[in-house]
């Protein structure tokens, strides 16, 4: 559920980049407004900040090490006077006093945009993947809803998550009596998944910190099984920002300055070969961040025209898609 992406621990990639007939890979063509810059130099350089940033987040266990002494985020504050706690955040975005209760210590970060869980609609004996997992938060709800076979793969680029949700892996085993949710190390854009392996994508205000967003796209593209299905949220611009917050480093961690376009999310989506795409538009997220006086977004405002709002820049996004059973007409969608 953590805002983060990375690097994989394996040295090849099963499938990816390779091409079928009936869907897999796709081309990555920048023509769109996909990322701020298309430089490797530039890409890794924003990775590195996001990595540094979440490796903080996982030590401390809150967004405000790094965007704020006193809290905020693209995913609210921690404790903050003005602000709110994780648990009042995830019960803001829809999730139950029951989940929140029965998750490990340390899983719930404060991290979220948004509730992929609740529009993902899990059947027991699927396989789901969650891109940038965090500390496990949305993987452990997963978890039961899909059942002893079904299977939850949360992907993260930090160590210190990873470790961080590992270890929160014995008190989801002896609370639910499964052991069906693993963890593993590597890139959104590289992920560490053979073709056609998973029957839903989940991912929570993370795919805006990728300086490749069309690639996390073709990716998720690639391990989805024929039919398979995404829901994601994710934060995307109504305008574009100010180039003075397009080079905050804690805009960037805080899931603001690397959000692109709702009509180029759209664009970006569908390039993937991806079908029946949705984006629904969550308005009251940054409204209510805006409301309670969010250091970060104070921050932001700042650098905006006088009497604009962070509302009126971004939002945050539900995401849906699904994967054709059929890119070409050789075989019945």
């Amino acid at each position: 559920m953590a805002c983060c992406h990375g690097p994989s621990q394996h040295d090849k990639n099963p499938g990816a980049n390779k091409t079928s007939c009936c869907g897999q890979g796709h081309s990555h063509n920048h023509s769109h407004d996909h990322s701020h810059s298309d430089t490797p130099t530039h890409a890794h350089s924003v990775r590195d900040a996001v990595r540094e940033g979440y490796s903080r987040i996982s030590e401390s266990g809150s967004l405000a090490t790094v965007t704020s002494p006193d809290g905020g985020g693209c995913c609210g504050s921690h404790k903050g006077k003005a602000g709110w706690t994780h648990e009042q955040l995830a019960a803001q975005l829809g999730y139950s006093t029951e989940q929140l209760h029965a998750l490990p210590d340390g899983a719930n970060m404060g991290l979220s945009c948004g509730n992929p869980g609740a529009i993902a609609q899990l059947k027991p004996g699927e396989v789901v993947l969650d891109l940038g997992s965090g500390g496990g938060f949305d993987c452990f709800l997963a978890g039961p809803k899909v059942g002893p076979t079904g299977r939850v793969i949360g992907v993260d680029m930090t160590p210190g998550m990873l470790s961080k949700a590992r270890h929160n892996l014995a008190h989801y085993q002896q609370t639910t009596g499964l052991d069906n949710v693993e963890f593993r190390l590597g890139e959104i854009e590289n992920l560490p998944l053979a073709d056609a392996s998973v029957d839903v994508v989940i991912s929570n205000c993370v795919i805006n910190l990728s300086d490749d967003k069309l690639r996390v796209w073709s990716e998720v593209a690639r391990v989805l099984k024929p039919g398979g299905r995404v829901a994601a949220s994710d934060m995307a611009l109504l305008q574009p920002l100010p180039e003075k917050v397009r080079q905050m480093v804690a805009a960037l961690v805080g899931c603001v300055a690397g959000a692109v376009g709702v009509d180029a999310y759209q664009r970006m989506v569908e390039e993937a070969g991806l079908s029946d795409v949705v984006l629904t538009p969550k308005p009251d997220y940054v409204e209510a961040l805006v409301r309670c006086d969010d250091p970060l977004y104070k921050q932001i405002a700042a650098h905006l025209p006088g009497g604009a709002s962070v509302a009126d820049y971004v939002t945050s996004l539900d995401v849906r898609a699904t994967r054709p059973r059929s890119t070409c007409g050789c075989c019945k969608k």
